[in-house]
């Protein structure tokens, strides 16, 4: 499976933006989809997932209620809508998948990634 993520750009506080995660090759073997996040000297961490069916969705505790994954199966295409952005969402985004349907919060779990998208927010 290959993933290009897009949709990153530099917003203010209280602005929305909606990443992009588009899955081509083998794309039957991306059913759990996740969206994590890095900030320079931290490493990945999850933000929202979801699986193939679109019925399991986990979400960080710090964006929920501001967040929304999704996914297009059709499409092959995942997404997320960020409202309401903190200067603290700034990082650069990955999205990744996995053939196992479960969601994880550990990116050791994930077999293919995105390549990143960044995401600035200013006060």
């Amino acid at each position: 499976v290959q993933l290009q993520a897009s949709g990153g750009g530099s917003v203010q506080a209280g602005d929305s933006l909606r990443l992009s995660c588009a899955a081509s090759g083998r794309t039957y073997d991306s059913n759990a989809m996740p969206w994590f996040r890095r900030v320079p000297g931290d490493e990945r961490a999850f933000v929202a997932g979801l699986a193939r069916n679109g019925r399991v969705t986990d979400y960080l505790d710090s964006v929920k209620g501001r967040f929304v994954v999704s996914r297009d199966n059709a499409k092959n295409t995942m997404y997320l809508q960020m409202n309401n952005l903190k200067p603290e969402d700034t990082a650069v985004y990955y999205c990744a998948a996995r053939t196992v349907m479960f969601l994880t919060h550990a990116d050791k779990d994930y077999n293919y990634w995105g390549q990143g998208t960044l995401v600035t927010v200013s006060s």
